[in-house]
């Protein structure tokens, strides 16, 4: 199951999570967190759903089908990040993978800055304790740590302090090594990170994690353990980017059906 938003273009969200499920040998349910009008250049318009609309929607398909995963991204505000962490706890124990995705745009004024501030202690208080797997992007780790909005404490880095703060293991995305190399690092409940191969995104192309954490959620979903689930589902992230495609004026669309 997919908590995330309909992108009309299927450049990201459901449309494209749906290929990247069936493409992995899975059957993807479909929670909607948001419409949006947007193209592949970007997202013009957002609409959130209710929370109660979400809640139904989740609940509805849970009660009928057995469901071996579940991936959340795309939450827009504290009410929906809620009321995915009440489902989440209800079914714990199916594996849960959060993407919290790339870098955001600063707020435009106040009341956006406001709830962007709510959605993140929501996210962090309620959503992620129920997590297995966090994915998230350096570059976004990077600036909530540069603007206090996560507190390290004694922690060693961020990702030890997100694993602190309740998620099972941690991946981030793009982690700088040293001048000119980057990796994906993964961090277990007890400590172990691993480092695993980061490959560069073409130009002018979209959000990368999302692919990887659907790929993920759907590894899990058939069954294997967290660090194998975490390199295959990279592996064919890699690939789907790797292969990615311009059907339009803005962005790369990952290649989501490209040969295995």
């Amino acid at each position: 199951m997919v908590f995330g938003p309909l992108d009309p273009s299927g450049s990201d969200g459901l449309p494209a999570d749906a290929v990247t499920c069936a493409r992995l040998g899975c059957h993807g349910l479909a929670a909607v967190t948001a419409l949006t009008v947007r193209d592949t250049a970007g997202i013009e318009e957002i609409h959130p759903v209710s929370p109660d609309l979400l809640d139904d929607q989740a609940r509805c398909l849970l009660e009928d089908m057995s469901v071996q995963a579940i991936k959340v991204g795309g939450l827009y505000t504290a009410e929906t990040a809620s009321v995915a962490a009440q489902v989440a706890a209800d079914y714990s124990q199916v594996p849960l993978v959060l993407h919290l995705g790339q870098r955001a745009q600063p707020p435009d004024n106040a009341a956006d800055e406001d709830e962007a501030d709510d959605l993140l202690a929501a996210t962090l208080e309620l959503v992620l304790p129920q997590t297995d797997l966090l994915v998230i992007e350096h570059l976004r780790l990077a600036q909530w740590h540069a603007d206090g909005d996560i507190d390290i404490g004694d922690a060693p880095s961020p990702m030890h302090a997100l694993v602190a703060a309740g998620a099972e293991w941690v991946l981030v995305l793009g982690s700088p090594q040293r001048p000119g190399h980057y990796a994906n690092m993964l961090l277990g409940p007890n400590g172990q990170t691993s480092s695993l191969p980061w490959q560069a995104p073409p130009d002018r192309n979209g959000d990368a994690g999302g692919v990887a954490a659907t790929a993920i959620a759907a590894m899990l979903a058939r069954g294997l353990e967290m660090p194998e689930a975490v390199r295959q589902g990279l592996a064919h992230a890699d690939a789907s980017i790797a292969a990615s495609f311009l059907p339009g004026m803005g962005r790369r669309i990952p290649n989501r059906i490209q040969p295995q």
